[in-house]
């Protein structure tokens, strides 16, 4: 009961953190006119769509000015125009702490729904299965390597893997991306370039799943690429730095097995630094699945930001999904600090 006050209030703290993104992202939307901007263009394009329609029944150039002229003022008072940004934005932010996130604009979710709350709720999934696999691999991966490359220091793949990790460190996820796309898709046409599904999608559950599968493994290889190098440099270092401590060395004195002294000793006391290295590295992966969504043409949340801010803008979209990767990053965050009290029992909140 004693650390449920001190977590909560770490809680409480966190989800301040998303109340200022939420309204940084109203005043980047607002103050630099953007959002002005995306709203004229899509009334704009109403506009043009309704001069088509309305040349075809009003032939005199006057009243079919006239007649878009007062369309174009209901539409700006519909999308709030006739009012400035800063009356107009902040009421989006509290709707969507709210969840009234209300109807997109020109969106519209796989089953034809226009309320966003259904459009983004439908990419979650999609987005949750690369970033969630590809970090469990990366882990599986940095972990093993990490720890055996702890115990050989100098040799010839402890070198290796060192410019491995810087390399794969430099290296932009999106490009990787692409590579990939060259090679597997274009090149050995071993997998698809993108989408999700073949098309036609095949029936039933299993099969559906596997050709799911099929599909997510190559933006899965771009994500394990651009995280997996860094993190076996991670996992390496911390555990040579607390393999040199002094309670490792009796240990070894003591004639303990070697692999105790690994699990115990070793692993054990640098679980805390590489469970936070894990868990910020999923939680910085989130602006990296847009540019690989992007890439792979995958339909998840990463995607639809692309989509709504450059394909068809829509302002509310941008703000819930700005508040839907914020509160994945809480998440991990709060993950982290519950983490640290099971792995750690020096650990103690006061």
């Amino acid at each position: 009961m004693s650390l449920l006050r001190p977590l909560f209030v770490r809680a409480l703290s966190m989800l301040g953190v998303l109340v200022v993104v939420q309204f940084l992202v109203v005043i980047t939307l607002g103050a630099t006119g953007f959002s002005d901007r995306m709203l004229e263009a899509v009334i704009g394009e109403q506009l043009r769509t309704m001069r088509t329609s309305l040349a075809e029944t009003i032939r005199d150039p006057d009243k079919l000015e006239h007649a878009l002229t007062v369309h174009r003022q209901e539409l700006e008072v519909s999308y709030g125009l006739n009012r400035p940004w800063y009356f107009r934005l902040p009421d989006m932010v509290f709707r969507v702490f709210t969840l009234d996130l209300g109807e997109a604009r020109t969106l519209r979710s796989f089953r034809g729904s226009s309320r966003i709350a259904d459009i983004v709720l439908e990419r979650l999934p999609n987005t949750v299965l690369l970033l969630t696999t590809s970090l469990l691999i990366t882990a599986g991966i940095g972990i093993v390597v990490g720890v055996r490359l702890a115990s050989r220091v100098g040799t010839l793949a402890d070198r290796i893997t060192c410019y491995f990790s810087a390399i794969s460190y430099a290296l932009p996820v999106w490009w990787v991306g692409i590579l990939l796309i060259l090679l597997f898709a274009f090149h050995f046409h071993l997998l698809p370039s993108g989408g999700m599904y073949s098309f036609p999608p095949p029936e039933g559950g299993f099969a559906r799943f596997l050709d799911l599968l099929h599909h997510a493994l190559l933006p899965i290889l771009a994500l394990v690429l651009a995280s997996v190098g860094p993190y076996i440099y991670v996992v390496r270092t911390i555990t040579l730095n607390v393999a040199q401590e002094d309670h490792v060395t009796v240990a070894r004195a003591k004639g303990i097995p070697e692999k105790i002294v690994t699990q115990r000793h070793i692993l054990r006391v640098a679980a805390p630094p590489i469970i936070t290295g894990l868990i910020l590295g999923l939680a910085g992966s989130l602006g990296g699945s847009i540019l690989v969504e992007t890439v792979f043409i995958w339909q998840g949340m990463g995607r639809l930001y692309y989509e709504a801010i450059v394909g068809t803008p829509d302002e509310m979209v941008i703000v819930a999904l700005t508040f839907m990767f914020t509160l994945l990053y809480v998440i991990a965050r709060i993950i982290l600090e519950i983490l640290y009290v099971v792995l750690d029992p020096r650990v103690r909140y006061s």
